[in-house]
């Protein structure tokens, strides 16, 4: 028997897929980016999709609407905005009210009562300013402490569960007061690369064709061709040992590292960011949406909706290579939601 789960702030999914390869069924997804909610209900599978700021819901109505009882729900997760504490967003933390919206999930776990609750960020989450004397994950712990839950909290790095990026990530599992919990231990005997992952792909289709795999269309302009082919694979633009003329350069200081890189075919990726899609190993065009995906470890079953943003164009919700970015890789979030599952003895 599948174990009854609720995922708010969902995104495009990634943390779904893990919750529910699991011994979970998340009943209803929970997102507000329109692209996003698109991707949720072409992948759903009969799952309920909401397209709802979670502010808005009353966390009874919820139980009520998908007509479970209190202490049915296993599990509540989410992975709440992390643009107030990026580094590279603004980090404007609990100033900007995003940066609150984490609370959210302490208010549906007070009425919804859930088993457990996994909550994913970045890791400068942990230590940022909630006020002078305290951070966000004092106050946290302090919050879901008074309604009965222990939190436990852990930054993983997705290179470590079987993903070819290097993407740490922070943690938050809270299990009722005195119940034992431990976070999954790394696996680091070996590494995947990013050939692996994405070697066997056919050639990336253009924005007028039909490609074989989804997702798997190439909008690389010329210009960005033809500054990429200056690039040594696992390089980047700007590196001093790069010999690209000024124009090729233009603005670009030693300091930017993740512009116009090239990930290596032999080694994991660096961490996908929104804004910055790194290049083809070999070949002078972005990753597509698909080889992404790939390196965050969603399966080709999962099709991402909505436009592809070319570097220089602007979309204004979130655009595939955003979706893929902003999303927990799978096989880590299986491996949270796995040690939530053995933590509370649910097979």
């Amino acid at each position: 028997m599948k174990h009854h789960a609720l995922s708010l702030f969902a995104g495009a999914g990634g943390l779904d897929i893990g919750v529910d390869s699991c011994n979970f069924k998340t009943r209803c997804s929970v997102e507000l980016d329109p692209h996003c909610v698109s991707t949720l209900r072409r992948n759903s599978r009969g799952k309920t999709v909401w397209r709802v700021d979670a502010r808005a819901l009353d966390a009874l109505r919820v139980a009520n609407c998908l007509d479970l009882q209190p202490g049915q729900l296993a599990l509540l997760y989410g992975g709440p905005p992390c643009q107030p504490f990026s580094q590279i967003g603004k980090q404007r933390g609990v100033s900007d009210p995003n940066g609150q919206l984490v609370f959210e999930m302490v208010r549906f776990a007070a009425t919804l009562r859930p088993s457990a609750v996994m909550i994913e960020q970045v890791p400068r989450f942990f230590d940022a300013q909630f006020s002078p004397s305290a951070t966000m994950r004092d106050v946290l712990t302090e919050r879901f402490d008074a309604i009965g839950y222990d939190t436990n909290t852990k930054v993983l790095n997705a290179v470590h569960f079987g993903v070819p990026q290097r993407r740490q990530r922070a943690f938050v599992v809270c299990v009722p007061r005195g119940q034992r919990y431990e976070f999954p231990i790394p696996q680091l005997m070996s590494t995947v690369t990013v050939g692996e992952v994405i070697s066997d792909l056919p050639a990336a289709t253009l924005p007028a064709g039909s490609p074989s795999v989804p997702n798997h269309i190439d909008v690389t302009p010329d210009r960005d061709r033809q500054r990429i082919s200056y690039v040594p694979e696992g390089a980047w633009l700007s590196r001093v040992d790069v010999q690209a003329p000024p124009d090729i350069v233009q603005r670009l200081t030693r300091k930017d590292t993740t512009k116009y890189r090239r990930v290596h075919r032999n080694q994991p990726s660096i961490t996908l960011r929104c804004g910055e899609v790194p290049y083809h190993p070999t070949e002078n065009r972005y990753l597509t949406p698909r080889e992404a995906a790939r390196i965050q470890g969603f399966p080709d079953r999962h099709v991402f909706a909505g436009p592809i943003r070319r570097r220089t164009g602007t979309v204004r919700d979130l655009d595939q290579h955003r979706q893929v970015a902003n999303a927990v890789p799978p096989p880590l979030a299986t491996a949270v939601a796995s040690s939530v599952q053995d933590a509370l003895c649910l097979s």
